[in-house]
């Protein structure tokens, strides 16, 4: 066998290695999005279905309000983990950067649509915030400070998602931060935005009674 066999071989091996690996990436980070940790809180807690009662969100606002603050603050630290580890995960693999970037958005459809309870998930912003966090962490900082002024005006925890959203994009160009992750951050704001218009009535600038 000649050298350049050995090396084509090679190459044809490195190839079909690194697809395995940004296929490992991906299906791990839908399935780490689809632990539905809101489900199984209030399964355990309550014995009910969080998707019955409240606003039918699995999240964790839903959580606090359906079993109590500590509950949902569980909840919270699951699904943020759940982006971050799914990006973690897939730097560890050595994938390419816009699969490293797939594999945070297949976290956010596993929360969406998990398998083990019927595709019927949350609206992802507990784990894009952890993808984010993952992804740029000083920029995440101020968005985090920013969120929690806005929901100290609105005390509502689906107005402060709205209102912050757009600020995002924003924080990653002042931080330089590489132009697709800019870019990504508007489809992800796009997607949960559509995947939550059935709430947009809920929508509040100033403080009110809590839905």
């Amino acid at each position: 066998m000649t050298g350049s066999e050995l090396e084509r071989k090679y190459q044809r091996l490195l190839r079909v290695t690194n697809m395995l690996e940004s296929v490992i990436s991906i299906m791990g980070g839908y399935l780490l999005g689809s632990i539905p940790a809101a489900y199984i809180v209030t399964r355990f807690r309550k014995g009910v279905d969080i998707r019955a009662v409240d606003t039918g969100n699995m999240g964790a606002g839903s959580t606090m309000r359906a079993v109590g603050l500590g509950y949902g603050l569980l909840v919270a630290i699951v699904d943020i983990g759940k982006g971050s580890a799914a990006i973690c995960i897939a730097m560890a693999l050595g994938v390419s950067y816009p699969v490293v970037l797939v594999s945070g958005f297949a976290a956010i459809l596993g929360h969406c649509f998990p398998f083990s309870i019927g595709f019927r998930g949350g609206q992802g912003v507990a784990t894009a915030l952890g993808i984010f966090m993952a992804l740029a962490w000083q920029p995440m900082i101020a968005m985090l400070v920013l969120m929690g002024v806005v929901l100290a005006i609105t005390r509502h925890i689906f107005s402060m998602a709205l209102i912050a959203a757009p600020l995002l994009p924003v924080l990653l160009w002042i931080w330089r931060a590489d132009p697709r992750l800019i870019v990504y951050s508007l489809l992800i704001i796009a997607f949960i935005v559509i995947r939550s218009r059935h709430r947009l009535p809920e929508f509040r600038f100033l403080t009110g009674p809590k839905h």
